[in-house]
């Protein structure tokens, strides 16, 4: 039972490992898929993360917020029922 794990974490090392090494071997003086990194681009991106990671909370909250109505609704139906109004 322990071989699969074991074999399943040497194929992504091995995996990962035949990814990086063509990557370090690409002359590109450090330059990303966008180009040369400046400002800009940091702030941007900075700004997207932050954007997302409110829009990720609000949605939470919102989804929280609507099914404890619901299982308030519920129990209040379960109750009703129970006492027979």
């Amino acid at each position: 039972m322990r071989v699969r794990p074991l074999a399943i974490c040497a194929l992504a090392l091995l995996l990962s490992l035949l990814v990086a090494a063509p990557a370090m071997a690409q002359p590109n003086n450090g330059e990303g898929l966008l180009g040369e990194t400046d400002d800009k681009i940091i702030t941007f991106f900075s700004l997207g993360v932050l954007v997302f990671f409110f829009l990720v909370v609000c949605l939470g909250s919102f989804i929280q917020s609507r099914l404890e109505r619901r299982k308030q609704a519920r129990k209040a139906a379960e109750l009703q029922q129970r006492v027979g109004w």
